[in-house]
């Protein structure tokens, strides 16, 4: 922090002017006050910042967040969303200390830009009250309070505070376009509240705010109620982990030589959820939005985002009587804009784009996020993204016939070798996808007295792939063919041998380390037989040996120096 001290100063002050007003619209879009919101700047932003695991990352309440706040307020009270924020702090304490952190890399693209539209919607749906100026109507489903609202303003219109919210939103959009760097938000909202005040507006205001942050106290903690509200720190606990460490990555790319701690940044999110709500804040997570303002501002260290929670703190102690007169409707523009700047719309059309499969989970994360909740959305996109994956690896995965390599026999006998013995290649993962459609080919493969299963190129193997080449073989000997196995790699032989799939086969000797090995000890097992002998009038051996000898001994028979 030592190193660019002056950057850092005006990359937090930057971040501060910014978060304000986010930081108070956020506190009373989660039902619990503007002074929340403003605490959890304040408090997670110093803790995060010294115990997380990003120099750059800025912490605070969310709009993501407060989607999920919503329905545990409407359920338990303020005191509830506290206690669940103490809760979610443990769980990302132990995930920490699990060294969970580096599995978030594993959450494809389409489901997080879809879970970003879903919690765009949401959080532009939860302004529509407020920025039409009519009380919070009753209900759990946004879209069924935003309709409520609009139904209430139709009836009983408020022109100044749809126009204070429009207005505010449009200076913020506009002038993000035209200068990114000013902090337009802040301007935005100083003067919808001076035009309010002047004009004697007709619109609700966020009233008085405490002039310093409330003494720590545990006196909220519900410990009777912790049992049915574990679910909900659950939720809350993965969503505060998946944005903050998602937010982290993207600071990253932002700049050249910062790389992030994804454990010890869950232990800083989970040390501020635990401290948070004893100064009456909400859960909070690490704030995409503010981090990019932190990056672009220049920021070096963690210094900058210290100064941002600092240079809030003074504001409280300094402004409160002003940030009083802040009409709602102002915050409900602030919340309007900045979902409409969650939605990259480059990236979701590139997407959109890419493949069928990645619009099809994009969109489906999104409206469940809309219709359902965020775990359950990230959820049904995770596992609707893994089972597009496996479709498309099984169908990638081959078993084809190939062409035995015998141009070194004399063309009477390899005329009969391809008679009589045939070769199959795996291409790709054997494994439950793709394994039922393998045994179906190989069962309907054609009548013949000897097949080589060649090996070298399974890339993957797992318990029903190999009991579906178990059943195959199985199937195949009691069709009287007898079955060779060539090329099996070290690393898939224990997954064979505990299904029993080598250990028969290996005691007969045929489970050779390549295909020419496997074709020689299938030629010999046809001369044993008298097979070769019978069909061709001699009994022709091995290549340039034409003497009449049936050959040696299966166990003899001598390992071909050609490429496997």
């Amino acid at each position: 922090m030592r190193r660019q001290p002056r950057r850092d100063l005006i990359a937090g002050l930057t971040v501060a002017v910014v978060a304000l007003p986010l930081a108070l619209g956020f506190g009373v879009s989660s039902g619990l006050g503007a002074a929340a919101g403003l605490a959890t700047a304040i408090v997670a932003g110093i803790l995060a910042a010294l115990f997380g695991g990003s120099n750059l990352q800025v912490s605070g309440p969310t709009g993501a967040m407060t989607v999920v706040l919503v329905p545990i307020v409407a359920s338990y009270g303020p005191g509830g969303v506290l206690t669940v924020g103490v809760l979610a702090g443990l769980i990302l304490l132990a995930l920490a200390l699990l060294r969970a952190g580096r599995y978030v890399r594993y959450v494809p693209a389409p489901v997080v830009e879809g879970f970003t539209v879903g919690i765009a919607a949401v959080i532009f749906l939860q302004q529509v009250p407020a920025a039409l100026g009519v009380p919070n109507p009753d209900g759990e489903k946004v879209t069924v309070v935003a309709w409520r609202a609009l139904v209430e303003f139709v009836g009983h219109p408020n022109w100044p505070a749809l126009i204070l919210a429009l207005g505010v939103a449009a200076v913020m959009l506009s002038g993000a376009r035209w200068r990114p760097t000013v902090p337009f938000s802040l301007i935005a909202v100083a003067a919808a509240t001076v035009v309010g005040h002047l004009l004697s507006l007709d619109v609700t205001r966020i009233g008085a705010l405490p002039a310093t942050l409330p003494a720590p106290s545990l006196g909220f903690l519900d410990l009777a109620a912790v049992p049915t509200l574990f679910t909900s720190a659950l939720a809350v606990a993965a969503l505060a982990a998946l944005e903050s460490l998602l937010s982290a990555t993207v600071a990253d790319g932002m700049t050249v030589n910062q790389r992030h701690d994804p454990d010890r940044e869950l232990f800083g999110q989970g040390v501020a959820n635990v401290v948070t709500p004893l100064f009456g804040g909400v859960p909070a997570t690490a704030a995409i939005a503010r981090t990019a303002v932190n990056v672009r501002s220049g920021a070096q260290s963690r210094l900058a985002a210290l100064t941002h929670a600092v240079a809030l703190a003074v504001i409280i102690l300094v402004a409160a009587p002003l940030v009083a007169h802040i009409p709602l409707a102002a915050l409900a523009g602030v919340l309007l804009a900045t979902a409409v700047r969650m939605v990259e719309v480059g990236s979701l059309a590139a997407l959109a784009r890419s493949t069928r499969s990645d619009a099809l989970v994009m969109a489906l994360t999104a409206i469940a996020t809309v219709a359902l909740d965020l775990i359950a959305a990230v959820g049904i996109g995770i596992v609707l993204a893994a089972a597009l994956a496996i479709r498309k690896i099984a169908g990638a995965a081959r078993l084809e016939e190939v062409p035995l390599d015998i141009t070194d026999h004399h063309a009477e006998e390899a005329a009969l070798l391809r008679e009589h013995i045939v070769a199959y290649r795996f291409d790709g993962p054997l494994f439950f996808a793709a394994a039922h459609r393998f045994l179906l080919e190989l069962s309907e493969a054609a009548d013949v007295r000897v097949m080589i299963l060649r090996m070298s190129r399974v890339s993957t193997i797992d318990g029903t792939g190999a009991l579906v080449l178990r059943d195959a073989i199985e199937r195949l000997e009691h069709r009287g063919v007898t079955v060779y196995v060539s090329g099996v790699s070290a690393g898939h032989e224990k997954t064979l041998e505990a299904v029993g799939v080598l250990d028969r086969l290996r005691l007969a000797g045929r489970v050779l380390p390549g295909t020419p090995e496997a074709i020689a000890a299938a030629r010999a097992h046809l001369h044993r037989t008298g097979v070769l002998a019978t069909a061709s009038g001699n009994a022709s051996t091995g290549p340039g040996d034409h003497d009449g000898d049936a050959g040696p001994p299966l166990a003899d028979v001598a390992p071909s120096p050609s490429v496997r």
